[in-house]
């Protein structure tokens, strides 16, 4: 009988990077590459012996390999009621593509504007205008995708409160169904990295930063997008099941270079050598993984739902993961703590707690605290 299974598959490639990018990228890599590792990584879905209820295809820009063969492949492996996510650039929003993305199976869409302010978006290297993301969503739609998101990156050097404000405002244009907005991190190597160190351009302070967070709050709520994890806004019934999997802990194959895997207690991390070092069926014995101890999967597992609305749960916790049931007094004494500094608030009853607005902005303390 075929194991029911998420499914994340990473495309590195991409046609330049972006200025604040640390993730693993390749760009420049020849068609026949990228055409190649999609055909590869389709051969390794067909002996997975998995059917997949969510399928999340990122980057990097999948679009800049010949999907198909994926396709095919995956396409034969959909649970009832699955989810399939494609992440998108708004370069490549043709009517051809979206309506081959739609008709093999895709029932999603992400696309990557991350700002609405052209000189923004200039100096980020995102290669699209204002305009052009606005099309571009507009084309999705047209397409006959009813559940389709954008990302937004808030706190960007060069973006002004004005330039954040336009980005926001944006936003009605695009009417999402889900919208990501992630806090910049500044990353050690990166092209904006680099001019940071030479003081050619600047960080925002942290009051600046938390207060475009807290705006786009503001803004999406307006538009019926409420907070359902730390980054994550999404009208009701449309939250990213993907997402959501991964953080309740659930298991999911990671697929392809620089894909992150979860099985049981190991852990794999793909390249272009061994894309696939994690399946339910092949134990890992190689550099591309780790096993955990029993004792820190279950923490990781745990911990991760702090993250979203749902919050924490200790009964849950105490039935899902016996290993950690001496640990939860000693965790209730410090979560109520936390409730009486507003930092969280006891969601749907006395053992489920959940992070406050002011609590988001602190999670990894907290969870520090708690580990």
């Amino acid at each position: 009988m075929s194991q029911s299974m998420n499914l994340y598959v990473h495309f590195p490639f991409c046609r330049r990077k972006c200025s604040y990018c640390a993730l693993f990228s390749a760009a420049g890599r020849d068609e026949s590459f990228r055409d190649g590792y999609a055909k590869n990584l389709a051969g390794i879905v067909k002996s997975s012996g998995c059917v997949f209820r969510t399928v999340y295809f990122g980057g990097g820009t999948p679009s800049l390999c010949n999907l198909d063969p994926l396709f095919d492949a995956i396409g034969e492996r959909l649970a009832e009621g699955y989810e399939w996510t494609v992440e998108l650039n708004p370069l490549d929003a043709d009517p051809g593509r979206l309506e081959n993305f739609r008709s093999r199976g895709a029932n999603r869409v992400s696309m990557g504007v991350q700002s609405l302010d052209d000189s923004t978006l200039a100096d980020m290297g995102r290669g699209h205008t204002a305009a052009e993301a606005i099309d571009a969503f507009k084309a999705v739609r047209d397409a006959g995708f009813d559940n389709a998101g954008i990302d937004l990156i808030a706190g960007y050097p060069s973006s002004s409160k004005d330039a954040w404000k336009r980005t926001l405002d944006g936003l009605a244009d695009f009417a999402p169904d889900h919208c990501s907005v992630y806090s910049l991190i500044r990353e050690k190597g990166t092209l904006l990295d680099k001019r940071l160190e030479r003081g050619e351009t600047f960080l925002p302070g942290d009051d600046a930063a938390l207060g475009e967070l807290e705006t786009a709050r503001e803004v999406l709520s307006a538009l019926s997008l409420d907070r359902y994890e730390i980054s994550s806004y999404a009208k009701k019934g449309f939250e990213c099941r993907h997402n959501l999997a991964v953080w309740r802990g659930e298991d999911y194959i990671g697929l392809g270079a620089g894909a992150h895997g979860r099985i049981g207690l190991f852990r794999s991390r793909g390249t272009f050598e061994n894309p696939a070092p994690l399946l339910p069926s092949k134990r890992c014995a190689n550099a591309d993984c780790t096993e955990l101890g029993e004792v820190q999967d279950a923490l990781e597992r745990a911990l991760f739902r702090l993250r979203t609305r749902e919050g924490l749960d200790l009964v849950f916790v105490e039935n899902a993961y016996p290993v950690l049931a001496s640990r939860l007094p000693e965790w209730k004494a410090k979560l109520l703590s936390l409730v009486d500094a507003g930092i969280l608030s006891n969601a749907g009853g006395k053992n489920v707690f959940a992070l406050s607005g002011r609590g988001t902005e602190v999670c990894d303390a907290v969870l520090s605290e708690l580990i």
